[in-house]
């Protein structure tokens, strides 16, 4: 009887190792076969994921030639180890340096000519792209290309699944697992001392996704409403929603602490414009000089450099907690 409970216990510790493997993901309808093998998790293939579309892809083999049609989808797939199976970018995709060298396959314009002459094996396509490229994925689709619309991740939480998603359909789930244990710790690190900020010295923070004469801010539903909440800051901005027109009377009233600008990459003067309009000197983030700017990839690329990203915005709003 003895032996009968042991192997009782072992059967449904498996089970629930397997069903913990295939929760990762909301977006897995079969995942692929998995060994424990010391610390690593083999796959078998194939395998069967469903997309943002609802539309079951199945991989019968790890894929070796792989294109990518965002930068945020170039950057899990880098960070997952796949620079040699990458074959094909989109024209925006800036990181990391080994993305510069890649073959381009178009932007909001879908090169499908270029990418069936490719043969890849997958396209990771995205769901923010759908409106414009419904098309090209059908094309591709119709020419025996295999394409994987990724979900439009808006929270931490989902782009670690996006992580997960990828790394299973590319036979990196160990690897994609390791990269969403340790985006999990950095920003419990930062929660950790965010728990000491007092209720009383909680910043109001204004962030400028682009500046005049249209200044865009980002209300709730965005990673960066999300990272101010995580950091123990106020958004200035938290009775919108999404990413907003406001007019520069209504952003001067919210009166911040301080003011997040993250167009800098795209203009070096962002935070000194901020600080020398006629308007905005009695904005107390003005006054104070408390205007910065953050890395716009990191902080709204949903990829694994968000945390990286949370850790910037975190030295920057409260540099006297976090440095």
């Amino acid at each position: 009887m003895l032996k009968h409970g042991r192997l009782l216990t072992l059967l449904i510790a498996l089970m629930m190792f397997l069903a913990a493997c295939g929760g990762a993901a909301e977006s897995n309808t079969k995942q692929s076969e998995t060994k424990q093998i010391g610390e690593k998790v083999v796959q078998d293939f194939p395998v069967t994921m469903k997309d943002a579309r609802g539309k079951e892809v199945t991989l019968d083999s790890k894929p070796k030639k792989i294109v990518s049609l965002i930068p945020s989808n170039t950057e899990i797939l880098f960070e997952l180890g796949l620079n040699k199976q990458i074959i094909g970018v989109s024209n925006y995709d800036n990181y990391p340096e080994e993305a510069l060298k890649k073959e381009k396959v178009g932007d909001t314009n879908v090169n499908v000519e270029k990418i069936v002459s490719l043969q890849p094996d997958i396209v990771f396509a995205h769901a923010s792209a759908m409106g414009s490229s419904p098309d090209a994925f059908q094309q591709l689709e119709d020419a025996g290309v295999k394409v994987f619309v990724v979900k439009d991740a808006t929270s931490f939480e989902q782009v670690y699944n996006s992580i997960i998603t990828m790394g299973t359909l590319t036979g990196k789930q160990t690897e994609a697992e390791k990269i969403v244990k340790d985006m999990k710790a950095d920003v419990a690190a930062i929660k950790e001392k965010a728990n000491k900020i007092d209720e009383k010295d909680r910043k109001m923070v204004w962030v400028e996704v682009s500046g005049e004469p249209e200044i865009y801010t980002t209300g709730k539903g965005t990673f960066m409403d999300e990272m101010l909440n995580i950091i123990g800051a106020k958004n200035a901005a938290e009775n919108e929603k999404g990413w907003v027109m406001m007019s520069e009377e209504k952003a001067v009233q919210l009166n911040p602490d301080v003011i997040i600008t993250t167009y800098g990459y795209y203009d070096k003067e962002a935070a000194q414009k901020v600080l020398k309009r006629p308007a905005w000197q009695n904005v107390t983030a003005v006054k104070e000089k408390k205007v910065l700017d953050v890395n716009s990839d990191k902080v709204t690329r949903p990829g694994p450099r968000l945390a990286e990203g949370l850790q910037e915005l975190a030295k920057a709003v409260y540099p006297e907690v976090y440095n």
